[in-house]
């Protein structure tokens, strides 16, 4: 056999630290396989703690990382590392997005205060208590 005759051996599988580090949800591997490690990588809804568990087109999965849940579908595995562009390819992500609503169902901001203006006063407090619970509260 001539190197024009050998067969092309597409992978349809991946480890998925390797995955996780191509789509680059995480920096590294290693931190990818702590972040395995540590249970918080769910694959189809499993909760995996092997990093070396394979991933393949069409599972989902769900991580557990900075301060939030990402749902992603592996759409294929990945060859190499390159530009987030190319990376994005290898997903669909499906994390539903984070709206903040107040009673009324319109989008809540939290009250905002200009940095080094000094101690929030008797009103700005006020404003804070109806925003956490939606009414003013009674201080005893």
């Amino acid at each position: 056999m001539t190197g024009r005759d050998t067969p092309v051996v597409v992978a349809t599988s991946q480890r998925l630290d390797k995955w996780l580090w191509f789509a680059r949800v995480v920096k590294s591997r290693t931190l990818a396989a702590a972040l395995v490690i540590a249970g918080r990588v769910r694959v189809n809804r499993e909760r995996i703690t092997k990093a070396s568990q394979a991933v393949s087109a069409g599972d989902v999965i769900t991580i557990t990382a900075h301060d939030r849940v990402r749902v992603l579908k592996v759409v294929a595995p990945g060859s190499k590392r390159g530009p987030a562009p190319d990376a994005a390819r290898l997903f669909e992500d499906l994390t539903p997005p984070v709206v903040h609503r107040d009673k009324a169902g319109a989008a809540a901001l939290p009250p905002t205060r200009v940095p080094g203006t000094g101690r929030p006063t008797k009103r700005d407090r006020r404003e804070l208590d109806k925003f956490k619970c939606g009414a003013a509260s009674k201080r005893s």
